[in-house]
């Protein structure tokens, strides 16, 4: 497993990390064996990286990671989410940061997730969404600060909102962020723009999810095919966009057969490595929910980068869908 570095954090972290999503629930069915197998697995294969968050089964997602944790002498960098009080979600325009970050909120909120890790100090504390009404006066930011000098957290971040990603460059130049994490993919592609060079230039660590379109890059959907009701993956593909991606998924597949060697890398392994050829990317957070995908995405860190043929081609399936969650 190859390491780079959290930006201005300093912290080498594995470029392959833990996305702890599934393992706290609304992925379908997951029992607590097969996650803290994974995350054993991941861990003994190089992982020191692992990214969660409260809304993540309501902290079990954090409380599987502390359990585990508390049995291993690893030296694992863990990044945790705050969510806004509820309201609309991404936030409106007409949302006041004060009233869906409060200081009585963030310090509670931020209390449970030491608690549910098991440590006295989190190593990056993210806000869980943002709008670009508040970059005027991030107060949330400011009292995340105070936290960060009362030794509760170490690092700031914010997991940009998906409609605006662009929305964090400003908060990135004026240094209020040590890391943000962004959706990034061969279908999502703007971050390219503006955004990861902003990082880059900053010396903001980028953490990268969403890196296989919620599944869909790993080619094993197919046209027609059905989610429970309760799996996250049933309101993000609705109506008729599963069908859609499936159909660009198929184009990508006809392109790599014609540039790489049958059976070299899987449509999974070029999608980790595509994202992996950005300069500015610093770990990938894929969903890890048993022992075969930590070890199926693990192993992408050591196999060689894509030549640049492949990625000019990638480039091409750049796709400008909108909005998933506004409907049709």
């Amino acid at each position: 497993m190859k390491n780079r570095i959290l930006g201005r954090t300093g912290v080498n972290v594995s470029e392959i990390g833990f996305g702890a999503w599934a393992i706290g629930g609304s992925w379908g069915p997951q029992s607590n064996n097969d996650s803290i197998a994974a995350l054993n697995k991941a861990l003994d294969l190089g992982v020191n990286f692992i990214d969660t968050a409260e809304v993540y089964g309501d902290g079990k997602s954090e409380k599987l990671i502390g359990e585990v944790l508390k049995s291993r002498n690893n030296q694992v960098y863990v990044a945790t989410k705050t969510p806004p009080i509820p309201g609309k979600w991404p936030p409106s325009p007409y949302c006041k940061a004060e009233d869906r970050y409060p200081e009585e909120y963030l310090r509670k909120n931020i209390d449970e997730r030491r608690k549910n890790l098991g440590v006295d100090c989190i190593d990056l504390l993210q806000l869980h969404t943002w709008t670009r009404a508040w970059n005027s006066n991030p107060t949330p930011l400011d009292v995340l600060k105070k936290l960060q000098s009362e030794k509760k957290i170490k690092h700031i971040g914010i997991s940009t909102p998906e409609h605006d990603q662009n929305s964090l460059i400003e908060l990135m130049r004026k240094g209020y962020l040590d890391a943000v994490q962004v959706i990034y993919n061969i279908f999502e592609q703007e971050p390219v723009a503006e955004f990861l060079p902003a990082a880059l230039e900053h010396n903001v660590g980028v953490i990268v999810r969403v890196a296989f379109d919620e599944g869909s890059l790993t080619g094993k959907y197919q046209l027609g095919q059905e989610f429970p009701a309760d799996d996250f993956r049933n309101r993000y593909f609705q109506a008729d966009r599963l069908d859609r991606t499936v159909t660009k998924v198929e184009r990508i597949k006809e392109d790599l057969a014609k540039l790489m060697p049958a059976n070299s890398y899987t449509l999974a392994d070029v999608a980790l490595r595509f994202i992996l050829a950005h300069p500015a990317v610093s770990t990938i957070i894929p969903g890890i929910r048993n022992v075969i995908q930590a070890e199926a995405n693990t192993k992408v860190s050591d196999m060689p980068a894509l030549s640049h043929i492949v990625v000019q081609k990638l480039r091409e399936h750049q796709w400008h869908r909108g909005i998933w969650y506004g409907g049709k």
